[in-house]
């Protein structure tokens, strides 16, 4: 592993970056504040192969890792535009079906991932559920040559914007421990309905509430093996944190480069503000602290693109947590860097906060990841 990224990498960072700097924060909020959606932005970048960059060459795709997408979603948040739908459709979807589906499922779905034409949002966490994964009551059963699934998920990003969801259940002589079955399930499917949950985060997307009663599939919705145990889950929530922690870092990153600049201009002693330690040391301790997290991502994406699904897992999981603590941290001194400013619409730095401070909840709760260190990475008894 090289500290360095390759100049492929570097030269996709800066091409991204372009293409993030002609929406820029003010398309992504207004997209926000109206209920719109960024489907321009997602179009272009689907178009010029961004979104498609994990995805093997034979699908149309760029045939890189995860490393290479999470590069495209930390520069996009970067400019102002982090969408989340990436950190779902091309990342967890994708992969998954690229990992686990069939020959079919590959050739329907990989291309158009590929060049940005599907949105795909995925469906895990149940209302009675939460993070324990175990508890998941929704279920599949076998009926003549198909499916028929029934059960509910909450806090499902996309779903009003997305052309299928891939669901996890559980097949319904399944007892114990989960051993999951995905589906895939078109948004239009008879018996599948979702409502939207009102969120205090400006954010284009938006979550729901997953309703299935008898929603009734082809057989070949199934994804993988009908009882293919955790590790085809685990090969798209691998890529969820990692991405998640790019977003997190491309974040932290806009609010650092809004304070830096403010603080290099803004005079009230005479002097600019950033000439204060008082702020200039947070902001340097701030920058610090992203950066370490932007190097255990980076860690992380090598270990998954490697093959080394368990140390990934770690990394990935370390990489999140440290990443939603810096994006707060540099979030939040930003603010602070800007006083009142630092709360108005016009400077757009208030509205960022309620976006990482959802990064300690989701896609995995900063508990639940010290919970797997302190088991894993510590070898200390289960706590729960």
């Amino acid at each position: 592993m090289s500290f360095v990224e390759t100049e492929e990498r570097r030269a996709l960072r800066a091409a991204v970056a372009e293409l993030g700097a002609e929406y820029g924060s003010s398309y992504y909020v207004e997209k926000a504040r109206s209920g719109g959606k960024t489907d321009e932005l997602w179009a272009a970048a689907g178009r010029l192969g961004y979104l498609g960059v994990n995805v093997p060459e034979e699908y149309g795709g760029g045939g890189g890792g995860i490393g290479d997408l999470a590069a495209v979603c930390e520069e996009l948040a970067a400019a102002g535009c982090p969408l989340l739908l990436m950190v779902v459709s091309p990342a967890i979807c994708a992969t998954i079906i690229g990992r686990s589906g069939t020959d079919d499922q590959r050739k329907h779905w990989l291309p158009r991932f590929a060049d940005g034409s599907v949105k795909m949002a995925f469906a895990i966490t149940e209302p009675d559920a939460g993070s324990n994964s175990h508890r998941i009551t929704t279920t599949a059963r076998r009926d003549g040559d198909g499916w028929v699934l029934n059960g509910q998920k909450t806090f499902i990003s996309g779903v009003d914007e997305s052309d299928a969801v891939l669901f996890v259940s559980r097949t319904q002589d399944q007892k114990g421990n989960l051993r999951p079955s995905l589906f895939i399930v078109p948004t239009g499917t008879p018996g599948f309905t979702h409502t939207p949950i009102d969120m205090e985060i400006v954010s284009p997307e938006k979550q729901f509430v997953c309703h299935l009663d008898d929603v009734r599939l082809p057989y070949d919705a199934l994804v993988g093996d009908e009882d293919g145990g955790l590790l085809q889950l685990f090969a798209g929530l691998n890529p969820e944190r990692i991405m998640a922690a790019a977003m997190g870092a491309g974040i932290g990153r806009l609010a650092l480069g809004k304070a830096t600049a403010y603080a290099r201009d803004r005079q009230v002693f005479r002097t600019p503000i950033g000439a204060h330690q008082g702020l200039a040391h947070p902001l340097a301790a701030a920058k610090i602290e992203l950066e370490l997290a932007r190097l255990m991502g980076q860690k992380a994406a090598w270990l998954y693109d490697a093959g080394d699904d368990t140390g990934a897992g770690e990394a990935a999981n370390m990489a999140k947590y440290a990443t939603a603590e810096a994006a707060i941290h540099c979030v939040d001194q930003a603010i602070q860097t800007h006083g009142g400013n630092g709360l108005t619409t016009e400077y757009g730095v208030g509205m960022l906060a309620g976006v990482v401070r959802l990064m300690r909840i989701a896609p995995v709760s900063r508990e639940m990841i010290l919970n797997f260190v302190a088991q894993h990475s510590l070898g200390l008894p289960k706590s729960y």
